[in-house]
């Protein structure tokens, strides 16, 4: 989903974050200063800003171009209008989550909560209904149903993985590249294969998920990022909306995100027959019940 046409109503920011892997080395300067602090980008004049970004003007307008602006004046007051709804949002100056060694315990809870709240509203707001309607439909006919996750998506996916079972679909969870292309290479029509990725570039997951839809399999990618290889492999993409900074590599409002999305996923399969899908909750639950 290019960023003009995402929803008005996700802040520019998250947008930024989304576009990130797709910019030149000199766009994504700008876009890494917009991310850092967007507050100040909106004071900034258009020579300033590309002179603390190492680049030129007309590259800060090209920037401003690709996140959907005529120009940088635009893009400036998008930002200072996104600044102003965080600072009342908050009641204080808006949190970037970049944290560092002199920050207190009390503030690092407070970008925490403030990003992983953020991670849920943006997502739920970024959310394609068509595409996510499209994957019901795919999950709810699916003959069976690979998950394709590794690292910190490998929690989404056992998540995904457990919430599907107890509705009675026959479903597996691939942790490793290996697995999941030995098992996707006997999979074709009628099969779903669901991918996730926070960057979108795991070749883990994007190599399976290629193969998947390469043999006929419906390929349903979950992703931060809407340009991504994965989203380019995958006939349905469902997109997150995190914005993670100092602690990237823990994957903390990149989980909460996908969870969103997960949960969505879930509810709208269970949704489709209520009888059915009361029995098997209720069946999984008695099993349970006694141990």
């Amino acid at each position: 989903m290019p960023a003009s046409t995402q929803p008005e109503r996700v802040p520019l920011v998250t947008r930024v974050g989304g576009m990130l892997p797709e910019l030149r080395p000199a766009e994504r300067r700008v876009a890494q200063a917009v991310l850092a602090d967007p507050a100040a980008v909106a004071r900034e004049s258009i020579t300033a800003l590309a002179q603390r970004c190492d680049t030129s003007p007309p590259t800060v307008v090209r920037f401003a171009k690709r996140m959907g602006f005529p120009g940088y004046p635009q893009l400036r007051l998008a930002l200072a209008k996104d600044a102003g709804l965080e600072e009342g949002r908050t009641a204080r100056e808006p949190l970037s989550g970049t944290l560092d060694a002199s920050h207190t315990l009390e503030q690092v809870v407070a970008s925490i909560g403030y990003a992983d709240a953020r991670a849920v509203e943006d997502t739920s707001a970024m959310l394609d209904i068509p595409a996510l309607t499209a994957a019901v439909d795919a999950l709810v006919n699916a003959r069976r149903i690979d998950l394709v996750g590794v690292g910190a998506s490998a929690i989404s996916a056992i998540d995904l993985d457990q919430k599907l079972s107890r509705l009675g679909l026959v479903t597996v969870h691939h942790p490793e590249r290996h697995l999941a292309m030995t098992a996707i290479s006997l999979r074709s029509a009628g099969d779903v294969v669901i991918a996730l990725s926070h960057s979108g570039s795991t070749t883990d997951v994007v190599a399976p998920t290629a193969l998947a839809r390469s043999q006929g399999a419906t390929t349903i990618a979950i992703t931060n990022h809407p340009g991504s290889q994965l989203a380019q492999a995958a006939d349905i993409t469902l997109v997150t909306a995190s914005r993670e900074t100092t602690f990237r590599s823990g994957a903390m409002a990149s989980r909460i995100a996908q969870l969103v999305v997960i949960d969505c996923l879930f509810v709208g399969v269970a949704m489709r027959d209520m009888p059915t899908t009361q029995a098997a909750l209720d069946a999984s639950f008695r099993a349970v019940a006694d141990l």
